[in-house]
């Protein structure tokens, strides 16, 4: 499923370093502003411990991963509402993908230059998001312009898209964003169509110095920004850029002494790629056997036969039935033998909602 978060901040706050990290794809890194013009666009393997583990008990000829795909955006600064810098072109790219994740500066460092000449995460969060709240205050004010005439001569659909965006109006003159404000699952529906930038679920990522990853509750910056978060029902992941891309050169054994000299259990960036594939509401499911064990991306609340159309449309066309078992209840059982006779294989039909960890074998006829 090609679901994509966006990589957003200020100049000089760390995203192009951490998006090399994550990718390994050698975004452009300098110290000053709009060294990233163009998003940068990389693929992730999401991490998880348990396709590991179905590789072991399956022993396949090959294992697959399922991926996440991230997209680095050009540093945003005041006045990009407005095209300032390279503005709109910023806040198009950011329009492209479904999910934000901010990185916001935790870290004193007098060789690297902060656009504001001061380090302050929670104003840096501020210029963000009302940059992008002004943006979609003018793309709201032009709707309200169309919509209105619609909604005198009582048309019911215009007349139910204007109260939405009236309260979103309010809201944006109160600087706040979409995503904050309190609709019906209907008004929902019609906010989402309107394709606004607040409206994107965000995850603050606090990049601290290499000083602080161990314990990074001792700096105040980084408590600064989950009392922010809290207020915005968001979550923080804590990393610092600079040892990320130093942990992304390392594999298996070699990776696992630099984190525990490190002091930590697992990498920012693996935090970092399970939050934002959760945050976009994603789950996983497997296909195992001998030829080959894959994890496949679905969104939750998915049906059996949309999950069996992400492998090929065939699937969900001739959808017969979902042979499946529960990642726990097949490790429990040592294999699909035991887990048959044990009674945990299920035949689910159409109207199975598909669950995270399931292990499912597709029967179709086309």
């Amino acid at each position: 499923m090609a679901l994509t978060a966006g990589i957003v901040g200020l100049p000089n706050v760390g995203k192009s370093t951490l998006f090399n990290a994550i990718t390994q794809a050698g975004a452009e890194s300098a110290n000053y502003p709009f060294c990233t013009i163009d998003p940068n666009v990389g693929i992730v393997e999401v991490p998880d411990h348990r396709l590991t583990k179905l590789t072991e008990l399956v022993q396949p000829k090959k294992t697959v991963p399922t991926t996440f795909e991230f997209t680095d955006i050009a540093g945003i600064v005041k006045g990009a509402s407005k095209g300032e810098g390279l503005g709109n072109k910023f806040l198009a790219n950011i329009r492209e993908v479904d999910a934000i994740c901010q990185v916001v500066r935790c870290f004193e460092d007098e060789n690297i230059t902060h656009v504001s000449g001061k380090v302050d995460p929670l104003d840096d969060i501020e210029t963000i998001n009302l940059e992008l709240i002004l943006a979609d205050l003018e793309s709201v004010e032009k709707r309200i312009g169309r919509v209105g005439k619609l909604a005198k001569q009582k048309d019911k659909e215009a007349v139910a898209e204007l109260e939405v965006l009236e309260m979103l109006k309010d809201a944006f003159e109160a600087e706040k964003p979409a995503r904050t404000v309190d609709f019906s699952e209907e008004q929902l529906k019609i906010a989402k169509g309107l394709h606004l930038l607040t409206i994107k679920p965000v995850l603050y990522v606090a990049n601290v110095g290499e000083d602080d990853v161990a314990d990074p509750s001792s700096n105040e910056y980084v408590q600064k920004v989950r009392d922010f978060a809290a207020g915005d029902n968001a979550e923080v992941i804590v990393i610092c850029a600079k040892i990320e891309s130093e942990i992304a050169e390392l594999e298996g054994e070699e990776k696992a002494m630099f984190l525990e000299e490190l002091g930590i259990e697992e990498s920012g960036l693996d935090q970092l790629i399970r939050a934002a594939y959760h945050l976009l509401g994603l789950a996983t499911y497997f296909t195992a056997g001998v030829q080959e064990v894959r994890a496949w991306t679905f969104r939750k609340g998915m049906k059996a036969p949309q999950c069996a159309g992400i492998i090929h449309s065939d699937f969900e066309r001739g959808f017969i039935r979902a042979e499946t078992v529960s990642y726990d209840d097949l490790l429990a059982a040592g294999n699909m033998v035991a887990a048959k006779e044990a009674g945990k294989v299920r035949l689910e039909g159409k109207d199975y909602v598909v669950k995270d960890g399931d292990i499912i074998h597709f029967r179709f006829n086309v």
